[in-house]
């Protein structure tokens, strides 16, 4: 009824899976959250394997796969495509929660004649702020895992199933403290970084968003604007369910798959038909009174050299942050939006987009640069860079080490002062 692989240290191209269910069924794939394993699926599978051969996955660096860190929901999601090529699986339906839903919307966007029907699982078109997330790897990288699952409880359960089911609350931050610290930092990038708001418009498989209603991650708000996007798109919301609603309230979710995707896929050429019935809904399935259309994408540019522009606001955002960049662009005016664009362009896109030196490199240079030539006043924004780029604080108390050899013993003194200040608000988990 099952079986698993556990994927060569070699085959980096591929994902760690599990089969359940009859080998002659239909094939559903079902994609983890960030933090879990496949296990979080568990309680669906009774159900679900006596329609279809479902198939599980886990992230790089979860559950014991392989430690093979992926910075893109799209290369994520391509590691999966190869893994099913491999398999012979042509068309799938697929059920996504969190990024596992990001990989689903990636499918259906980039191969929609595989995907016959979507679900997606407290996810969303764009996970909060990519400060957020890069906040987030910040923590990991100087803290490890403990701070991610000591809050996991908070951010996965409602207080009420997190006090009556204390083991199922330990499995979960178990889960999060045996994930490899580096992929869990590369998910955080691929979140960070994905946004498909203008792209909803082009999804076109039938597709069910499911949402907790006490989600405090991927709420009802998130799952409205996949709803609103989608041409296809149905709402369910749970009531009693915060983020990992499939493990909070497992038999709502169940019905609610169950029905979906039996009910969905009227592709005739499809290779998963529809079982025979129709499942009671614990929870309701509204259909979409308005659809918002797609929000126009501007045209590329043709001919000529490519804009800087673009490249440059998007690493500078990376790099500094949004917060930071945002105030930046809020305070230019007519004196000084020139001089704005200029550095964006040039700095930023011509220079920080060079393919010479990584990002890490990159930070370095600059922080001994900004401390040589004694322009501290822009040192606290790039200590945030550094960490966010993946230096730990040992990494950045050397370079200031080496510029005080170098640069000057006072002009390094006022430089530990100030990084200190930064590293301190940087990486203390929140309470």
């Amino acid at each position: 009824m099952w079986e698993r692989e556990r994927v060569s240290e070699k085959n980096v191209e591929r994902l760690q899976y599990r089969f359940d269910g009859p080998e002659d069924a239909p094939v559903l794939v079902i994609g983890p959250s960030l933090g879990t394993t496949w296990h979080m699926w568990d309680r669906q599978i009774p159900e679900l394997t006596q329609h279809w051969r479902v198939f599980r996955y886990d992230l790089p660096g979860h559950g014991g796969a392989p430690a093979h860190p992926v910075t893109a929901v799209g290369e994520l999601a391509d590691r999966l495509m190869a893994t099913l090529d491999g398999l012979g699986v042509q068309r799938f339906g697929y059920a996504g929660c969190s990024i596992g839903g990001a990989i689903g919307a990636d499918l259906a966007l980039r191969h929609p004649r595989r995907v016959a029907s979507l679900a997606l699982v407290a996810s969303s078109a764009r996970f909060g702020s990519a400060d957020e997330f890069r906040q987030r790897g910040v923590i990991v990288r100087t803290n490890g895992l403990e701070p991610m699952a000591r809050t996991a409880p908070e951010r996965w359960f409602t207080p009420g199933f997190a006090a009556a089911q204390p083991a199922i609350v330990e499995w979960a931050v178990q889960m999060v403290r045996t994930t490899d610290p580096g992929c869990y930092i590369a998910a955080c990038e691929a979140l960070a970084a994905f946004d498909i708001r203008g792209e909803l418009g082009r999804i076109g498989v039938p597709t069910l968003v499911l949402v907790g209603a006490e989600d405090q991650v991927t709420g009802p708000g998130d799952a409205r604007t996949l709803v609103a996007g989608i041409p296809d798109a149905r709402l369910a919301l749970v009531p009693g369910a915060s983020h990992l609603a499939p493990v909070e309230q497992p038999g709502a979710v169940t019905d609610l798959l169950l029905t979906h995707f039996s009910t969905a896929w009227q592709d005739t050429l499809a290779a998963i038909p529809a079982p025979s019935f129709a499942p009671r809904l614990s929870a309701p399935v509204l259909p979409v009174a308005e659809l918002t259309a797609a929000t126009a994408q501007p045209e590329a540019e043709t001919g000529g050299r490519t804009d800087p522009y673009g490249r440059g606001i998007k690493i500078r955002r990376e790099v500094l942050g949004d917060a930071h960049v945002d105030g930046v662009l809020a305070a230019a005016d007519d004196f000084t939006g020139d001089f704005q664009e200029f550095v964006t362009r040039y700095a930023w896109g011509e220079v920080w987009g060079r393919e010479g030196l990584d990002r890490r490199t990159r930070s370095s240079v600059t922080l001994t640069a900004l401390v040589a030539s004694g322009h501290l006043e822009g040192l606290a924004a790039h200590v945030s860079a550094a960490l966010r780029n993946g230096l730990t604080p040992a990494e950045i108390r050397e370079v200031l080490l080496q510029t005080a050899v170098y640069c000057g013993i006072p002009a390094a003194g006022a430089a530990f002062r100030i990084a200190q200040s930064v590293i301190q608000a940087e990486t203390t988990p929140p309470a």
